[in-house]
């Protein structure tokens, strides 16, 4: 029990530093906002109206851009774009899950709005090409976060395990599920962590 406690502070330890370098994140990031003349409110970008002008003036013209690009590029965007159907079917299919089932398994329901944040549209040094690419990208990353996120808190509930193999990535929740093989506290635990979200519900 020694060795357990001994890592279960060392996580809260490394949780409590990444929880830091997020907070110097966002600082750095308000930094980046004076720098360049733009300010965050209601959750909108807001530039000043000189550097709006400066930006304008730096446009690539469509005609440029074009004939500047890949033609593999232009004729293979269609499929690229045509991976939008499956997305928004997806993104529906996903937040009518959360909506209706969450509540009854007592699961903090997913802010869309945290994960699909769609503001390089106001860059105004970007044409209209560019532009659209840019809200392509940050839909379809924002919403593979939001489906993440949703998944890993239906994880949470339903076998909060971690994997005894290495994993490239984790969602946010994962650092909450029981050890893999430790068959006693899963039994002893199970309900607890199922229902862990106090850090969310503080948050919210």
């Amino acid at each position: 029990m020694g060795q357990k406690a001994f890592i279960n502070d060392k996580l809260d330890s490394l949780l409590d530093q990444l929880k830091k370098l997020e907070s110097e994140l966002l600082i750095e990031v308000q930094k980046k906002g004076v720098e360049f003349g733009y300010e965050i409110k209601a959750r909108k970008v807001h530039f000043k109206e000189a550097i709006v002008t400066r930006h304008k003036k730096l446009v690539q013209s469509i005609a440029r851009y074009l004939y500047g690009a890949n033609p593999l590029c232009i004729v293979t965007a269609p499929v690229i774009w045509f991976c939008v159907v499956p997305a928004v079917f997806m993104d529906v299919v996903v937040s009518f899950y959360q909506f209706v089932c969450f509540p009854i398994y007592g699961i903090p329901k997913v802010r869309r709005a945290d994960y699909i944040v769609m503001d390089r549209g106001r860059l105004r040094y970007l044409n209209s090409i560019e532009r659209w690419n840019c809200i392509y990208c940050e839909y379809f990353n924002g919403l593979i976060a939001y489906v993440q996120e949703i998944a890993g808190r239906t994880e949470q509930n339903w076998c909060p395990i971690k994997h005894a193999m290495r994993m490239k990535t984790m969602h946010s929740r994962y650092q909450y599920f029981l050890d893999y093989g430790d068959a006693e506290q899963y039994r002893k635990r199970l309900s607890e962590v199922r229902q862990a979200f106090e850090d969310l519900k503080k948050n919210s």
